[in-house]
């Protein structure tokens, strides 16, 4: 897969050294020649050009990328990258990094951004995984079809505890796409057991994740005494 990069400073260094140990082509652009810093990332191609102009994108191929990840640390430049990716090269996937949480209702479809990714929002959301247990965090939103990648850990009284994955009438427009129990990550059968601990991650539509932390939280009714 080849993967164009713009912005070359650390977020977009980082994420081009994780690809690249991942088998992937990578093209690092930007404008500064002090960003320009090839013995970080020897593997990768470089690019000193501005990600903003028509003829630097021509140069980079970004006809030939899969994906582009407008990595830049200002959101206008992100902005107009993932648009003029989107329609004038027809990248198949644009993710943006958010850098402001105000400007994040921009990073949608209509500016050609599939994934939007905003560090703070993903800190605290990262934060709220970590501590709570019965209530659903969003990790992540993906621009089309107002979906929204989201995780809630299995409170030990909830009634789902012991059903298997099968038997769950599941929320429309909700799937379940990965079950993190303790150090195993399990990709779910019909026939996996839910268990209480177990950090439950969905892709699910917005409109649909009351309905799901509902389902998962309500809790097992006890005998009376």
């Amino acid at each position: 897969m080849r993967v164009a990069i713009a912005g070359a400073g650390a977020v977009g260094r980082s994420i081009a050294g994780e690809l690249l140990e991942n088998g992937h082509e990578v093209l690092l652009v930007d404008k500064a020649p002090t960003a320009i810093s090839v013995e970080r990332v020897p593997q990768a191609e470089w690019l000193l050009a501005d990600a903003c102009e028509i003829t630097s994108l021509d140069e980079a191929a970004l006809q030939r990328c899969n994906v582009v990840i407008a990595a830049t640390g200002d959101d206008k430049v992100n902005l107009v990258v993932s648009l003029l990716a989107k329609t004038e090269y027809g990248v198949p996937r644009v993710v943006a990094r958010v850098n402001n949480p105000k400007n994040e209702w921009l990073f949608n479809e209509a500016w050609g951004v599939d994934v939007a990714v905003s560090t703070p929002r993903l800190m605290s959301a990262l934060v709220e995984e970590a501590v709570s247990v019965g209530d659903l965090v969003r990790l992540l939103r993906f621009s089309h079809g107002d979906a929204n990648l989201v995780e809630l850990t299995l409170p030990d009284e909830s009634a789902l505890a012991g059903t298997q994955v099968g038997d769950v009438e599941w929320p429309e427009d909700t799937s379940l796409v990965t079950i993190i129990r303790g150090t195993r990550v399990l990709t779910p059968t019909q026939e996996d057991s839910l268990e209480a601990g177990d950090e439950l991650l969905f892709v699910a539509a917005q409109a649909r994740e009351e309905q799901l932390e509902d389902l998962l939280s309500v809790r097992r009714e006890h005998p009376a005494d």
